[in-house]
């Protein structure tokens, strides 16, 4: 399934169920087929999605090597980091929505 993001001031913003779902648990908005972000809750959103990402990113900072690390742990995890999709792109995109919507005066719905 997809989530379909909305508003009558940007372009659509599409996730996977399990990303968008993820996104709306970190606004506070439940996983439902349909809902509405207003224009008050744009700025609250924001800060939440901002935090979130500062927080794992602080926490994925890598650690000071260890002499028990082989070069393979370390090939190992470079290949993993750099496969991962990090929630800062993954919310870029939903953040432009949000405040290009906010500045506007237009809300963002999804399944609508």
């Amino acid at each position: 399934m997809l989530y379909k993001f909305k508003s009558q001031e940007a372009a659509d913003v599409i996730m996977l169920k399990l990303n968008a779902e993820e996104v709306l648990q970190i606004i506070g908005k439940p996983a439902s087929p349909t809902g509405i972000i207003t224009v008050e809750q744009v700025p609250a959103a924001v800060a939440a999605l901002k935090a979130e990402v500062q927080r794992r990113e602080a926490m994925g900072q890598p650690q000071a090597a260890s002499d028990e690390r082989s070069p393979q742990d370390e090939v190992d995890e470079a290949k993993a980091r750099t496969d991962l999709v990090t929630l800062r792109q993954r919310v870029t995109p939903f953040i432009e929505l949000l405040e290009r919507s906010a500045a506007a005066g237009k809300d963002v719905v999804w399944g609508v």
